[in-house]
């Protein structure tokens, strides 16, 4: 029997940490590869990980909350020495665990020291580059990063993060008594410190301090005040904590318009041969694919063909340079059932036909709402598109989603009448139409260029042949 280390695997472009959500295997349960052991958060989506092989869990070295570095061991698993290893031998130390799956040999107590502090540096770095503060508020949060790491206590940069949005002094942390290993305060932990703060609990918490309920500016420059309770006197108004995903939400919202200079036009487009062709083939389309045709695969085609057109409006941008993109990879934004909202992405998706994408739609979208996307499933998007016309929208001024440049949002499909010119001549008929909302940063994307392809799209979908075959 050997003893080797379950590694935190990558989790998908630009992850360099998690989030311990729960475990679902205790010590001393026998794991098969491939099952799932712990459930964890990153800031695009919340995962499974398996068992990189089959043996029993012998040590959790994390527990729920702690944030954990891509890479880091995480638990210790039990093997039978004849199965074939995934993890780099002793005389390989250089080798780096990649991908779910990867184990490491466990180091020798002065590698795990090395491994430590450099983790501990690497935190430090993250929650000083991460802040959007002014200068001494970064500075604040960078110096306690480097105390913390000479302390005998060691905050996760997600503590860090909240103890400076909420103005929680290093001397209140260093009194709050923590739930995870070692006595780590976890991110339920100091949540609920604000809370008790706020309301003017502390007094009855009997791991903090009088001194703790002092406010202090450490970490912020413009502390929560704790003078009096946050909740209204007349309980008018209720205080709604923002769950993790809203609050990834504000921060991409918030970054993206300071990022992008945001501009938008509008086209009205005429659905009707979408809407008869739709109307005329979906029940056939249900039986030979077995998918409900949506609009949206169709809106999806339109756009792909537009930028095999425009491919200017497939880019990102990267300090002074422009990053044109070959890879057709669409966004499409989904609203969940708890109100967040998710951007799963259809990779490639000029390579589908109509039935393909109708598939991809539908796939994403279903496990988008059963909370079952996986982090590639969410990385690499090229352009978004936002179907807002299914809660009953005309037309928006969609924010980007960064580092793309563009984002289309299409509106609600509704009866009006217009003028239809005909060689007889013209007359007034009903048709369908639909607005078409196109945001672009103005800082690569001009008005010529973003008005061509939001009318483009129109284009493609009001020539639409009503003779199509599925």
């Amino acid at each position: 029997m050997a003893l080797i280390d379950m590694v935190m695997p990558k989790m998908g472009e630009s992850i360099m940490e998690c989030t311990i959500i729960t475990w679902l295997k205790k010590p001393g349960d026998r794991i098969e590869a491939d099952e799932s052991v712990l459930e964890v958060a990153t800031d695009k989506v919340d995962t499974e990980v398996p068992a990189p092989q089959n043996g029993i869990l012998k040590e959790v070295l994390v527990h729920d909350g702690d944030v954990v570095a891509i890479g880091a061991p995480i638990a210790r698993i039990e093997i039978d020495t004849d199965q074939p290893s995934a993890h780099a031998t002793a005389g390989s130390p250089d080798q780096t665990p990649k991908g779910i799956g990867d184990v490491a040999n466990v180091p020798d107590e002065s590698e795990s020291n090395e491994v430590s502090e450099s983790a501990r540096e690497l935190e430090t770095s993250i929650v000083a580059m991460s802040s959007r503060a002014p200068a001494s508020t970064t500075e604040h949060v960078a110096v306690a990063g480097r105390q913390s790491k000479t302390s005998a206590r060691f905050y996760s940069p997600l503590v860090l993060n909240i103890a400076k949005e909420e103005g929680v002094s290093r001397e209140e942390l260093d009194q709050i008594t923590g739930s995870g290993a070692e006595n780590r305060i976890t991110k339920k932990d100091i949540l609920a410190y604000v809370i008790d703060r706020a309301e003017g609990r502390l007094q009855d918490r009997d791991h903090v301090s009088p001194v703790a309920a002092k406010p202090a500016s450490s970490f912020a420059q413009s502390p929560v005040a704790t003078s009096e309770p946050s909740r209204s006197v007349n309980g008018q108004t209720d205080i709604i904590q923002m769950d993790r995903m809203r609050k990834m939400i504000a921060q991409r919202m918030v970054e993206s318009k300071q990022i992008s200079p945001h501009v938008s036009s509008f086209v009205e487009a005429d659905m009707t041969p979408v809407v008869e062709w739709r109307t005329r083939v979906k029940d056939q389309f249900k039986q030979q694919t077995g998918e409900n045709l949506t609009y949206t695969p169709i809106l999806v085609e339109a756009v792909v063909k537009a930028i095999n057109d425009f491919p200017l409006i497939n880019v990102s941008v990267e300090g002074d340079t422009i990053l044109v993109k070959k890879p057709i990879n669409i966004g499409m934004a989904v609203a969940l059932p708890n109100g967040n909202l998710i951007v799963p992405v259809i990779h490639n998706a000029d390579q589908y036909n109509l039935v393909g994408l109708t598939k991809k739609v539908n796939d994403l979208t279903k496990r988008a709402r059963e909370n079952k996307l996986t982090a590639d499933d969410l990385a690499g998007g090229t352009y978004t598109i936002s179907n807002i016309g299914t809660f009953g929208n005309l037309m928006g001024t969609p924010i980007i989603v960064q580092p793309q440049v563009a984002i289309m949002a299409f509106g609600a499909i509704v009866k009006k009448p217009a003028v239809i010119e005909t060689p007889q001549g013209d007359f007034i008929g009903i048709r369908q139409l639909m607005f078409l909302s196109h945001s672009y940063d103005h800082r690569v994307v001009d008005g010529s260029l973003g008005g061509q392809f939001v009318r483009r799209v129109a284009d493609y979908l009001e020539k639409f042949d009503i003779n199509r075959k599925i």
